[in-house]
């Protein structure tokens, strides 16, 4: 009778046995797959952290190749470095300053020179009667003698004032001297100290004499001492 009961306790614990054995590997899947799905996840975060960092290289790269580029950053910091760089720099940039002001200088001129002359192909402005006394001359030099007259001056003046303002500007209402800047029949320097005489000092020629006869008087007292003044010395 002993031995069936020996049998029965070995069937009910064989099952067990085996149901213990498959729960071990069954729990190392499940630890595989968590430990997986923490890698991969740490994985996709490294590599956005990984690309963000190459962006930012990148940019990094652009913006120094850019600056790279600027020549003047470039020359700035070589004369930093090297006074004969700085030197050289000073030059060249003095040497700019003055090509400009001479370009300037030289389109200041040119708008003059075209205003001068459409100035000259203009009809003088209407003066009025010149008398009989200066019909000797005529144009500008007929209008200089007419106001010669009005300011006081005898005839025996305008053979002198001929002579001055032929030397000066040969009666032109538009001659400018381009190294000094006198300007006009009298060559007032400025011609602007003309608009006192009127506003169109420009280009009338009775504004101009005005002033100029107004010059000389204040000055010289008579066209002929302003002539003597002007042989002795090359100006009045």
């Amino acid at each position: 009778m002993a031995r069936p009961q020996r049998r029965r306790s070995t069937a009910r614990t064989s099952p067990n046995r085996h149901a213990k054995t498959s729960v071990a590997p069954r729990a190392l899947a499940v630890l595989l797959l968590l430990v997986g799905a923490a890698g991969g996840g740490y994985l996709g975060i490294y590599r956005q952290h990984a690309a963000k960092v190459a962006a930012q290289e990148s940019r990094y790269d652009v913006e120094s190749d850019i600056a790279a580029l600027d020549q003047s950053k470039l020359y700035d910091a070589r004369a930093g470095l090297d006074p004969a760089v700085q030197a050289a720099l000073d030059k060249a940039a003095a040497e700019a300053k003055d090509q400009a002001a001479k370009a300037k200088k030289a389109n200041e001129l040119a708008e003059r020179a075209q205003a001068a002359s459409r100035s000259e192909n203009r009809e003088p402005p209407d003066y009025g009667p010149i008398p009989s006394s200066c019909d000797d001359y005529t144009g500008n030099r007929a209008i200089g003698c007419a106001e010669l007259l009005k300011k006081g001056f005898g005839l025996d003046q305008m053979p002198c004032l001929n002579k001055l303002w032929n030397k000066e500007s040969n009666w032109r209402t538009t001659a400018e001297n381009t190294s000094s800047g006198a300007y006009g029949i009298p060559q007032a320097l400025p011609g602007s100290k003309m608009a006192s005489e009127g506003d169109d000092w420009r280009t009338n020629p009775a504004t101009q004499i005005k002033w100029g006869l107004g010059y000389i008087k204040g000055r010289y007292g008579t066209p002929c001492k302003a002539w003597d003044h002007s042989v002795a010395t090359g100006w009045y």
